[in-house]
C-alpha cells in the first residue's frame, strides 16, 4: 500500500481554538501536518494558525449541524486534497446539577456537541477516507476520565463520554477493511481554560471541596501526536493521560 508522505498528512482538530485542541493542533503542526482547526470562534481558531509551523487553516464550524460537518470536510479536501487524522476533541459540560434540576434543553445540548458531534464527524471522515488514494486514515476521539467513572451532578457530560467509548469500538471495528484506525484519548485534569478553577476546589463524592491537581497541556498534545503518527497498522485503542496526584484511581 502507498505510503503517506509525512510533510503531507492532514489533520483536522474541532474545537482547535483552544485547550485541548489548540495544544494538539500546535504540536501536530510542529511534527509537518497540515492542520485544519475548527470551532465556533474564528478570532481563536485565527491565531492558533497564525502560530503554525506548517501550513493550516481555521473553519468555523458547529460540529452538531450536518451541512457545517459537510463544509468543514469540503473546505480541507479543497485546501489540503485529503484527510489523514480526524481528533474528535470538541466538547461541553452543562451546570453541575441534580439532575431533576437539568433542562432538558441543556442535556441535548450536551449531547449534540458532545456526541452527535463526534458522529457526524466520523461519518464524514469515513466516507473521505475510504475514498482517497492512499486509503485510510485515524480517527482520535477526546474521551475523558468520566468515561470510567462520573463527578458529582455530571449526568450529560458523563453519559455521553461513555458513549463515546461505544463509538470509539465500533469506529476502530468497521473501519478495518479500510485501512481506518480508531483510538480514544481519556485525559483527566489538564491544565485548559476549562479546568482553571480545579486547584481552588472541585467538589468531591463524599460532598467536600477539594483542591485538584493540574497537568501541562502539552504532554497531553503530545500523546495526540504520538497516537496519530502509529501506522495504520498499529493502534492505540485507548489511553488515560492524567495529573498523576488526582483523585481519580480510588474515586468515591
Amino acid at each position: 500500500m502507498a505510503e503517506i508522505n509525512p510533510s503531507k498528512r492532514v489533520a483536522i482538530v474541532t474545537g482547535g481554538g483552544s485547550g485541548v485542541g489548540e495544544a494538539s493542533a500546535l504540536a501536530l503542526s510542529a511534527t509537518g501536518w497540515s492542520v485544519v482547526v475548527c470551532g465556533r470562534r474564528r478570532e481563536l481558531l485565527d491565531s492558533v494558525v497564525t502560530r503554525m509551523a506548517a501550513p493550516g487553516l481555521a473553519v468555523t464550524c458547529d460540529v452538531a449541524d450536518n451541512e457545517s460537518v459537510d463544509d468543514l470536510f469540503a473546505s480541507t479536501v479543497n485546501r489540503f486534497g485529503r484527510v489523514d487524522l480526524l481528533f474528535n476533541n470538541a466538547g461541553t459540560g452543562a451546570r453541575p446539577v441534580p439532575i431533576d434540576e437539568l433542562s432538558v434543553d441543556e442535556w441535548q445540548r450536551v449531547v449534540n456537541v458532545n456526541l452527535t458531534g463526534p458522529f457526524l464527524c466520523s461519518r464524514a471522515a469515513f466516507a473521505q477516507m475510504k475514498n482517497q488514494t492512499p486509503l485510510g486514515g485515524r480517527i482520535i476521539n477526546n474521551g475523558s476520565i468520566s468515561a470510567h467513572v462520573p463527578r458529582p451532578n455530571s449526568a450529560p457530560y458523563t453519559a455521553t463520554k461513555h458513549a463515546m467509548t461505544g463509538l470509539t469500538k465500533s469506529l476502530s471495528l468497521d473501519g478495518r477493511t479500510h485501512n481506518i484506525t480508531a483510538g480514544q484519548i481519556d485525559i483527566g485534569n489538564a491544565g485548559t481554560p476549562m479546568t482553571a478553577r480545579m486547584p481552588e476546589g472541585a467538589a468531591q463524592p463524599d460532598g467536600s471541596i477539594r483542591p485538584e491537581p493540574l497537568m501541562d497541556v502539552n504532554d497531553v498534545a503530545r500523546a495526540v501526536v504520538y497516537m496519530a503518527t502509529l501506522p495504520t497498522e498499529a493502534n492505540v485503542l485507548t489511553m488515560t493521560v492524567m495529573a498523576n496526584e488526582m483523585p481519580f484511581v480510588g474515586r468515591g
